[in-house]
């Protein structure tokens, strides 16, 4: 697996753990505001698997857990391979996903080989074509949302929020589409060099969270709890 990034401790990844974050490249959504892009783009060293996996041996009595994140993991078979290498050592494992691989994340849950899912959910499903796919498939996304709701494992929902992307109907549909979820969090957008600058040149000013405030007032009265992040 392309291994294109390594955060060896943080405190904000994996609630509640002390994680080491592992960063996988390679993409297929094109999210404008993507601030991952050198995982995109390929212009990276890759580490080493047997690197990360002897890190993790060194720092058994430290690090509390694993999160996989990207770019995009379950783009690669070899995912589950890393997975049950990382949980041999004793560490849960959060799996970060954009939800456009069902499949995958089914397979990981029923071999459980994660232990917390969070997974991003972009804008409505019928809208992710053209801005995050040039052919998306509504129905991928709508079926991850549907396994993780019934996960027997800690997960949430986010949702980036950024103007001609989001606004107070879609987060409407978004909240209705994963009713009665555990966590769904909201997150300014980051304007500091995104993916696609061009996207948002016509943007005088972008959301705050005062409007995102406003967003979770509409998103918790679907779901058991809306938090900003």
């Amino acid at each position: 697996m392309p291994i294109g990034g390594l955060q060896k401790t943080s405190l904000i990844d994996y609630p509640g753990k002390i994680s080491l974050v592992i960063f996988i490249a390679g993409c297929n959504l094109k999210c404008p505001y993507c601030h991952n892009q050198i995982l995109i783009k390929g212009d990276f060293t890759p580490y080493k698997e047997n690197t990360i996996i002897n890190l993790l041996k060194e720092r058994i009595n430290f690090t509390q857990g694993v999160v996989i994140s990207g770019g995009e993991p379950t783009l690669y078979n070899k995912l589950e391979e890393l997975c049950l290498k990382i949980k041999n050592l004793g560490y849960p494992i959060k799996l970060d996903t954009n939800g456009t691989n069902p499949d995958k994340i089914e397979k990981l849950l029923k071999k459980k080989l994660i232990d917390y899912l969070a997974m991003d959910i972009k804008t409505a499903p019928n809208l992710y074509a053209p801005i995050f796919q040039e052919k998306a498939e509504p129905k991928k996304i709508i079926e991850s949302i549907k396994l993780i709701k019934t996960a027997q494992i800690p997960y949430e929902f986010r949702t980036t929020c950024s103007k001609k992307i989001i606004n107070g109907d879609i987060i409407e549909k978004i909240a209705q589409l994963i009713a009665g979820a555990n966590l769904y969090a909201l997150q300014l957008f980051n304007a500091k060099e995104p993916l696609n600058p061009e996207f948002f040149k016509d943007i005088r000013k972008n959301y705050d969270k005062k409007d995102l405030l406003n967003f979770k007032s509409i998103a918790e009265k679907t779901v058991k709890k809306c938090i900003i992040r």
